[in-house]
């Protein structure tokens, strides 16, 4: 099993900048793809970002691409997302994602992941 907790989101104006934590437990961190997803009010989860485990390649909704950077630190089992220029639209609530021991599918699709925090909320006025 494994445990994902989110911080780091709060209210800014547009064009500041929020960096984004998910801390992970229970399972060994560094095996498995992990990513971030986010749902605005009355639209469906989206894809934001993703790093793989091998090469730590990453992958970006292109909504996002060019202000939106994801890492990890596999010493504190910690995924980040640096999120640059921000706009109205990137309001939603953010959550951590991590797929399973048996993941298959897209590495930008919902049914991928087995694990998920809670969401952290991330407001940007306008």
């Amino acid at each position: 099993q494994v445990q994902l907790v989110e911080s780091g989101g709060g209210l800014v104006q547009a064009g500041g900048s929020l960096r984004l934590s998910c801390a992970a437990s229970g399972r060994t961190f560094s095996s498995y793809v992990m990513a971030w997803f986010r749902q605005a009010p009355g639209k469906e989860r989206e894809f934001v970002a993703a790093i793989s485990v091998r090469l730590w390649s990453t992958y970006y909704a292109d909504s996002v691409k060019a202000r939106f950077t994801i890492s990890r630190d596999n010493a504190k089992n910690t995924v980040y997302l640096q999120m640059n220029s921000l706009k109205p639209e990137d309001t939603a609530v953010y959550y951590c994602a991590a797929d399973g021991e048996y993941a298959s599918g897209s590495i930008y699709s919902i049914p991928r992941y087995d694990y998920w925090g809670q969401g952290t909320q991330v407001t940007v006025s306008s």
